[in-house]
């Protein structure tokens, strides 16, 4: 079973204004740039996902539609709660997305699919106010596209089970699902495919095995097989460290000084470390990068990319810090428009493998990180920032625009919605 929350950063700013109910909604991505969520209205108006806001701007404001600068924290913790109450109905969750979860329902006696999946769609908007989609399937990739029939069709309620459904009738419903909606199949492959006179998951699904081979590897004969309800794909449930966490802004203005950019890359590196100890994980490698703006043909171009490893893993905000400064003093070059930078952590093991020591390398750190998990404790109780390195700055005028942005209602005791 997937379920798949609906415009989801819209539908969380509507939960808190329900006069957006109805109205073109859209969210902006950092720094305001790009549409990054569209309520139903404004897909209507054939503002697509991804596009620059100031080139629909016009159309936005035409139509009275109300656009909002991103609120990640408000979405994370909505997105949490979403997710708690899937975590209810089985232990078998695959956290997806931060508005996707995949759930195994094998282990669970169902009479009706039907009814379960709208027991659960309901059950969700009562208590969180998001209304979800929901599709079953003997395999995910059916699921995938049985959630998309759910939610562009009305007369399905949200909710499609193609369990014990005749294999004539699954074939009519995968005919209306657009080649370019099959997970799995991009842009190219979605080209390809036309090109070749398939356009739909069931000209997919009963396309050669060979030529699906030939031309999408393996990895497209997985995707027809589960369209065919052969499973392939597994439930990942296991959580996994990640490879990489990438912290980088757009700044608000073009940033020129240093010290600005000291500032930005020594935030962006406490951000990446609070995300670290989050998954109980450490790392040995930093990466700094800065760049102009490719938008600006008339300024001259600049872009930097430099890295060093640490003695030893660690997961010490101050450590890394002290690396991403001398990082970027070697980049930096004076008389340039700065637009963009960021850091990128990598090298990372779990703290619960063997973490091996440098020869030079502090071998007790444990009070570095008590002082870490101390200050994300702060952090995370008050709010963002309450306790921060000096090299992080104060006033901070180099960050994006976010002026638009909604207030953080669940996370912050200062913002909570007020009745009466």
């Amino acid at each position: 079973m997937l379920a798949d929350c609906n415009n989801f950063y819209v539908s969380c700013e509507r939960v808190f204004n329900p006069l957006l109910e109805g109205r073109p909604v859209a969210v902006l991505s950092n720094n305001d740039g790009c549409i990054v969520a569209r309520s139903n209205e404004v897909k209507a108006l054939g503002v697509p996902m991804g596009a620059p806001f100031f080139e629909y701007k016009k159309v936005l404001t035409d139509n009275n539609a109300i656009v909002f600068s991103s609120n990640y924290e408000l979405y994370g913790d909505m997105s949490g709660r979403v997710m708690e109450i899937l975590s209810m109905f089985t232990n078998n969750i695959e956290y997806y997305s931060i508005d996707e979860a995949f759930l195994e329902l094998t282990d669970l006696h169902v009479n009706d699919y039907t009814e379960f999946g709208r027991d659960i769609r309901d059950y969700i908007k009562n208590c969180t106010g998001i209304p979800v989609s929901i599709g079953i399937a003997h395999t995910k990739t059916l699921a995938k596209a049985a959630n998309e029939l759910a939610k562009k069709n009305p007369e399905f309620n949200g909710v499609l089970s193609l369990i014990n459904v005749a294999p004539r009738e699954v074939d009519g419903l995968l005919d209306k699902v657009d080649v370019s909606d099959i997970w799995g199949i991009g842009r190219q492959y979605s080209k390809m495919l036309r090109a070749h006179n398939i356009s739909t998951a069931f000209e997919f699904k009963n396309a050669l095995p060979a030529f699906v081979r030939q031309y999408m590897t393996v990895s497209g004969l997985r995707t027809q097989m589960e369209l065919a309800g052969t499973a392939c794909i597994s439930l990942d449930l296991e959580f996994k460290t990640k490879k990489g966490i990438l912290s980088s802004r757009s700044f608000g203005h073009a940033v020129m000084e240093l010290t600005d950019l000291e500032e930005a890359v020594s935030s962006y590196t406490a951000l990446a470390c609070h995300k670290l100890r989050a998954e109980n994980a450490v790392a040995r490698k930093i990466s700094v990068f800065i760049r102009t703006s490719g938008f600006r043909k008339n300024d001259r171009q600049y872009k930097a990319f430099v890295s060093q490893e640490l003695l030893d893993y660690s997961d010490n905000t101050g450590e890394f810090i002290k690396a991403a400064i001398s990082l970027l003093r070697k980049a930096y070059k004076r008389g340039f428009k700065y637009a963009k930078a960021g850091v990128f952590v990598t090298d990372i093991l779990s703290t619960s493998a063997h973490v091996p020591l440098s020869l030079f390398g502090t071998l007790d750190k444990s009070k570095k990180n008590i002082l870490g998990r101390l200050v994300d404790k702060i952090n995370d109780h008050y709010k963002t920032d309450t306790v921060f390195y000096a090299a992080c700055g104060v006033a901070k005028d180099w960050k994006g625009k976010s002026g638009q942005k909604s207030k953080k209602f669940t996370t912050s005791w200062r913002e909570l919605l007020t009745v009466g």
